[in-house]
């Protein structure tokens, strides 16, 4: 199916998973139940009430536009807002600010990077906003955390969520509002790399699916967001190491992948030869001097496109992945004596990792222990 599709046809189903799913479904009857099975309610509460919680322009000094908008969806979806504020991992505070100028309530963030930490509480200072960010490494093992606060974070990666639903839960902490991001960023995984999960009921049944931390890259593995030069430059890069996978396999005489680390866009400036050189050079591996670059470069392309149909049918499972994860975040904090809802809360052209946990607590004492702080 994948391999007779068009490359115009794969523009339109590479950010379009429903679309592909209806497809595979004449070969996996299964999948059916896609649009069912992920279909989440809306949580901010309409238009209207995202621009209001949204900071004007003229307040959103040193905010990108797009975090902007992420940041008064985000607070439109808590309203109201009834106790004092900790952002975790804040940055500058743009959230912060945002969630202050609508609930008049006071806010603390917590933030490693001290540049950031003073660039912020500079802001927050300039436009009279009660907000007041900390130095703090959140995953430091002696962290207090403020009483009676809402600790809410929007995008911290991996286990910094993770240690924010612990945390927190642990110190009982009347609400706790989060929207993840990078679930493969993790140490809390087995010596075999497989994830664990946070929640008792999910690890009465981890003999059905155990991910290795690597594989929950998929459910990030999204660039709808991204401006068409960004999407142009991963293109290039992305031919580019298949072409080298396929020069380095032949040098090598060894069919056997190499694992590359990152490298800057402003490489590409130099050419697909330079790349091979650099590559080469990080893998210790001395190229021939009659080395074709052309035969390979066209030998990454031709496999970049192969690549890319195949790929059309893994992203099938990037959401459902996601919400596996969440879903998980949820049993655990209802464990621990919270209430629970899980939705998005703005549409995923505005960014894609849109899903929110919004956890009040109910009850003073949680059903289960910490096991795994």
């Amino acid at each position: 199916m994948v391999k007779e599709l068009t490359d115009a046809e794969c523009d339109e189903l590479v950010d379009a998973p429903g679309v592909m799913t209806k497809h595979a479904a004449r070969y996996l009857p299964e999948l059916a139940l896609y649009e069912r099975l992920t279909g989440l309610p809306e949580l901010s509460p309409g238009p209207a009430d995202v621009v209001a919680a949204t900071l004007p322009e003229v307040r959103a000094t040193d905010m990108p536009g797009r975090k902007r908008e992420q940041a008064g969806a985000f607070a439109a979806a808590l309203v109201p807002l009834q106790h004092p504020i900790l952002d975790w991992c804040s940055g500058k505070g743009h959230l912060s600010r945002t969630l202050v100028a609508r609930s008049q309530k006071r806010a603390e963030g917590y933030e490693w990077d001290p540049e950031l930490v003073l660039s912020g509480n500079r802001l927050a200072a300039h436009f009279g906003d009660s907000v007041q960010i900390h130095c703090q490494d959140v995953m430091a093992q002696n962290l207090s955390m403020p009483d009676a606060t809402h600790g809410v974070a929007l995008h911290a990666c991996g286990d910094l969520h993770r240690q924010l639903l612990r945390r927190g839960a642990a110190a009982a902490l009347p609400r706790l509002s989060i929207s993840p991001c990078c679930y493969h960023k993790t140490f809390h995984k087995t010596k075999d790399g497989i994830y664990k999960v946070l929640s008792e009921r999910a690890a009465a049944y981890d003999n059905i699916l155990k991910p290795h931390c690597d594989e929950l890259r998929l459910a990030v593995r999204e660039t709808v967001t991204a401006p068409a030069g960004v999407r142009a430059q991963t293109q290039t890069l992305s031919q580019w190491r298949l072409g080298f996978d396929g020069l380095q396999r032949a040098v090598r005489g060894d069919d056997h992948y190499l694992k590359l680390p990152s490298c800057s866009p402003r490489l590409i400036r130099k050419g697909f030869s330079a790349f091979c050189h650099w590559a080469a050079d990080k893998k210790q591996l001395r190229l021939p001097e009659n080395t074709d670059f052309d035969y390979w470069l066209a030998h990454g392309i031709q496999r970049h496109a192969e690549v890319r149909r195949y790929e059309l049918l893994r992203h099938v499972f990037r959401r459902p992945l996601e919400l596996w994860m969440a879903l998980d975040y949820a049993v655990f904090l209802e464990e621990q004596g919270y209430r629970v809802r899980l939705g998005y809360f703005c549409a995923r052209s505005l960014t894609p990792r849109n899903l929110l946990l919004d956890a009040v607590r109910v009850c003073g004492t949680p059903r289960v222990r910490h096991s795994r702080l």
